[in-house]
């Protein structure tokens, strides 16, 4: 791979970088529409041949890095990298002080990937509608039962890469709502943008861990059983929704209105009450919301209408 190429391959991976830092747009779709996919999978599936790794520890390192398709993954990589460094701190501030912008913005995008989800699945028999309404349930229970905050454990940071990565190279699957899901998204963001080594560390050995123990298995279930599976992650993705709600956690939006007036509170969980104790009223924001929620629509259109262009070229 000459130096030009390596180029054009990090300059995709900074896309879909930015894609996996966003809930809602699939770096996997960002990967087909660039048309770098197959090689990914290609590359990733080499990662576990043991013929690989016996070249590595036979000291065949030029063959080890032709067949690891090395040039390749460490362009994307770079890219991969780059981008979600450079936001990471962007989506950290907005969180903070424009949260409901924010969350209708993933709202609507997780909403219109549910739609292309939903659309490519043909030929709808009852059973279906049962398996996507279980996976919904699935999803619908995640999000409700499961508390507020979430362990900052470095063994949940390290479950939480590994599953996230498993779900970042799917087409239509986001990574990072899994992280919404499990309630560290946030967290994540903060750690990278304040560099913390420790959690980093074990996130990217959690993602390393999920790709070469998971990665395979997904692809046995999406061969073997692509419709079901497919069933059930649309459904999830429908019934957890309610993650995203913009409104869900009236807290964080109080807190982010008193940040906005240049006041900073120690309790950011009881931010409501010192807004109404300051006899401010809670400004819901509901035009701004579905504008944001409406764009996000249309990114999803906008990536759905250039992937089909790719796959009739």
């Amino acid at each position: 791979m000459n130096a030009v190429n390596k180029i054009i391959v990090a300059i995709k991976g900074f896309f879909m970088g930015a894609a996996n830092v966003v809930p809602g747009v699939s770096g996997g779709t960002i990967a087909l529409i660039s048309g770098i996919y197959e090689e990914l999978i290609e590359s990733l599936n080499s990662l576990m041949k043991f013929s690989l790794w016996k070249r590595l520890f036979k000291g065949e390192f030029k063959g080890f890095w032709e067949e690891a398709h090395g040039a390749f993954l460490l362009s994307l990589l770079i890219g991969v990298i780059a981008s979600v460094f450079t936001l990471a701190k962007l989506m950290e501030y907005e969180l903070a002080f424009h949260p409901i912008q924010i969350w209708a913005l993933f709202f609507g995008l997780i909403l219109a990937s549910a739609f292309y989800m939903l659309k490519d699945i043909k030929a709808w028999k009852l059973k279906d509608v049962f398996i996507a309404l279980a996976g919904a349930v699935m999803g619908l229970l995640v999000c409700t039962l499961s508390p507020t905050s979430t362990p900052e454990d470095l063994w949940f940071i390290f479950i939480c890469g590994a599953i996230a990565i498993c779900t970042m190279i799917l087409p239509g699957i986001s990574g990072s709502f899994i992280l919404v899901i499990f309630g560290k998204y946030d967290y994540i963001m903060s750690a990278v943008s304040e560099l913390n080594i420790p959690v980093l560390v074990v996130f990217a050995l959690g993602c390393c861990v999920g790709i070469l123990a998971f990665a395979k298995f997904l692809g046995w279930l999406l061969s073997k059983y692509e419709r079901q599976t497919m069933l059930v992650l649309v459904g999830f993705v429908i019934g957890s929704l309610v993650k995203v709600w913009p409104w869900a956690d009236i807290n964080s939006v109080a807190n982010a209105q008193l940040l906005r007036s240049g006041i900073e509170t120690d309790a950011p969980e009881t931010a409501l009450q010192t807004l109404e104790n300051l006899g401010m009223s809670l400004n819901y924001q509901l035009p701004s919301a579905i504008v944001w929620c409406i764009a996000g629509i249309g990114i999803i259109v906008l990536i759905q209408t250039l992937s089909s262009s790719k796959k009739n070229a």
